[in-house]
């Protein structure tokens, strides 16, 4: 039986006052909370499994809201999340879902609230990998950490490694924007290993700390010792991350 476990954790980091991402697995999400520890869980692959982030706009209002509102949405897709077309559509709907949220084109207290969202679906032999904005999604094989989301950001200023804008996200603007998702078919084997985070974890480790830690450490240890990383790193955004690692017996 062919299987996925995942493991994950999120935390509002040093800086923030409170956490504004939130995580889906499964059927499971975590909604702008905190997690003290690692959580692993282990599905069968008999049916499509989705994992993934929203990390809500800083700077905007209801970011924690937004975040919310689009994991508990995949949540309650994922089982249908059989193909490009549907997570599309799905994402769509979000955008459309966060931006009547926020008070459609009558505005309101929640007016420009956004998130960004990164993820992967997990059918039995294939991965479909999916962004909106910056955070992202890696593979995490033997020969390195291999980026596989596709960041929706300016290019970078020379001699800057990251930058807080996004050009597009789910919600964000005062008025109804459309969004067009980054959707990549990966092939997928037991011993597969990938990390889906926000950019809590990208702005502040580069890819070779990241790799390191990857290559040393599984599951729910790999994603603790990701966790207390980013923290050591000053820990200037909200922290969130799933490792998933593809497993057969």
């Amino acid at each position: 039986m062919r299987y996925v476990a995942v493991s994950a954790l999120s935390h509002p980091g040093l800086l923030r006052t409170r956490n504004e991402d939130s995580l889906v697995v499964g059927p499971w999400t975590l909604c702008a909370t905190v997690t003290d520890s690692p959580q692993t869980l282990v599905f069968p692959l008999e049916s499509p499994v989705v994992v993934a982030v929203a990390d809500g706009l800083g700077g905007h209002p209801g970011g924690n809201v937004a975040s919310s509102l689009v994991v508990r949405r995949i949540a309650a897709a994922g089982p249908r999340l059989n193909g490009e077309d549907e997570i599309h559509d799905v994402l769509d709907a979000c955008n459309r879902a966060v931006y009547e949220a926020a008070g459609g084109d009558e505005g309101g207290d929640l007016a420009t609230m956004g998130t960004t969202v990164a993820g992967v679906v997990v059918r039995y032999d294939a991965l479909l990998v999916f962004n909106i904005g910056d955070s992202r999604v890696h593979a995490a094989s033997p020969e390195g950490l291999r980026r596989l989301s596709v960041d929706d950001s300016p290019p970078l200023e020379p001699g800057r490694r990251t930058t807080s804008i996004v050009t597009q996200c789910l919600g964000g603007s005062s008025g109804y924007r459309a969004v067009r998702a980054h959707v990549t078919p990966v092939p997928v084997a037991p011993g597969d290993r990938f990390l889906v985070c926000t950019d809590g974890v990208t702005d502040p480790l580069t890819d070779d700390v990241i790799e390191g830690v990857l290559r040393e450490h599984d599951d729910g240890r790999a994603v603790f010792e990701l966790w207390k990383a980013a923290m050591e790193a000053g820990g200037p955004d909200n922290i969130t991350l799933a490792v998933l690692r593809v497993g057969e017996e």
